[in-house]
């Protein structure tokens, strides 16, 4: 089983970037995580999650709301019913605080995963 970790690459208004099983890149502009946003990142990811394990990098995300949290959740849910592991990692200060309040850092947050620069490409990592 593999673990897809994903950062943002190249411009700060593309914070959200994912590898999928054929190793093309697709990124999503995203900068906020807020109803209309969250169906279709939910959309986009859950195909993958319900394949392998992915690591959601939220660095540049500076807003999110119980619509962005509930999509957060719904794609962990989907990988663990598949068996994968699903977590974000590099939250901003402001949706890492947001995570803590509900509770969700401990579950959600990847505590594991590197602070990795925005000129790294997405990595394929073994997961542990």
């Amino acid at each position: 089983m593999s673990t897809t970790m994903c950062n943002p690459a190249g411009t700060s208004n593309t914070p959200v970037e994912w590898l999928g099983s054929n190793d093309a890149i697709e990124r999503i502009t995203l900068t906020e995580l807020v109803r209309g946003h969250d169906q279709d990142l939910f959309a986009r990811l859950a195909p993958v999650v319900r394949r392998q394990s992915l690591l959601l990098d939220l660095e540049l995300v500076e807003r999110i709301d119980a619509a962005g949290i509930a999509a957060l959740i719904s794609l962990y849910r989907c990988a663990t019913d598949a068996g994968y592991n699903f977590a974000v990692f590099n939250p901003s200060q402001r949706v890492a605080e947001i995570l803590a309040v509900v509770g969700l850092n401990r579950i959600l947050v990847s505590q594991n995963a590197d602070r990795v620069s925005h000129s790294t490409e997405c990595i394929q990592r073994p997961a542990a």
